[in-house]
């Protein structure tokens, strides 16, 4: 569950490691951006979006949303649990600070500088050079997949991102999936200098399988089916989701695209 299509990344991966898993894409289209809203309607948005999904019966859901994982993970988990494991989304300070290097961290404007993302910074960076990196626009960008906003908005990040960073968090699950243009433009700001890129489409879903004692088994049949939910509504795929390539890895399973 998300907002809208920042999800793919975390479907797309939990896609991968399980080929015959049924998956549930429930977004919000009708209230999205949840951003700018405060978080008593944010969390009354993620939690119809959760329900929506848990009419499905799945077996876990993740909340593949950093905002969304900020402000409502305790009220989801609080309506859902135990019955359906919730899983949510935290940016992947921890590893990335690990190394010791500069870390730059690319989020939403409204998750730079929160006492959330500062609490992270705090409790797994201690010690360590990070820099905290607004994005404004680039999340709509990427749901828009408006590739000439997606590269101004990508730019803009960049000219804000120091040259000498060695560590990158994606802190916005729309972010993985234009991860292309972010490693191009950071390479012309660093000079070409190898960095490591931290997202957390990958970890959500191995920490999904692990909750549910399931392997991951990437060379089994794609059987897996896919179910689309816009605010509630059975919906089509977005036509914006396959400009990328999670998007299009998800529609190959016969879902139709609208």
């Amino acid at each position: 569950m998300d907002s809208g299509i920042g999800l793919l990344a975390a479907a797309a991966a939990v896609r991968r490691l399980r080929p015959d898993a049924d998956i549930v894409l429930s977004s919000d289209p009708d209230g999205m951006p949840w951003g700018p809203r405060t978080p008593e309607d944010l969390t009354g948005r993620a939690l119809a979006v959760a329900r929506a999904a848990a009419a499905h019966r799945p077996d876990a859901l993740i909340v593949a949303c950093n905002t969304a994982s900020v402000h409502a993970l305790a009220a989801v988990r609080a309506e859902l649990e135990p019955d359906i494991p919730v899983i949510g989304t935290v940016p992947a300070i921890k590893p990335a600070a690990a190394a010791g290097g500069r870390v730059a961290i690319w989020a939403t404007p409204a998750t730079t500088g929160s006492p959330y993302q500062r609490g992270l910074i705090r409790d797994f960076a201690a010690g360590v050079r990070v820099t905290e990196v607004p994005c404004p626009g680039l999340a709509d960008a990427v749901e828009a997949a408006d590739d000439a906003a997606v590269t101004a908005a990508v730019a803009a990040a960049a000219a804000l991102t120091p040259a000498d960073v060695t560590d990158v968090v994606l802190g916005c699950t729309h972010y993985e999936l234009t991860e292309a243009p972010i490693r191009a433009a950071l390479a012309a700001r660093t000079g070409g200098a190898r960095l490591v890129y931290h997202g957390s489409a990958e970890p959500v879903a191995v920490q999904a399988l692990r909750r549910l004692g399931v392997a991951a088994e990437p060379t089994l049949p794609r059987t897996g089916g896919l179910a689309v939910l816009h605010s509630g509504r059975e919906a089509a795929l977005p036509a914006a989701a396959c400009a990328y390539a999670e998007g299009r890895l998800l529609a190959g399973q016969g879902a139709p695209v609208g």
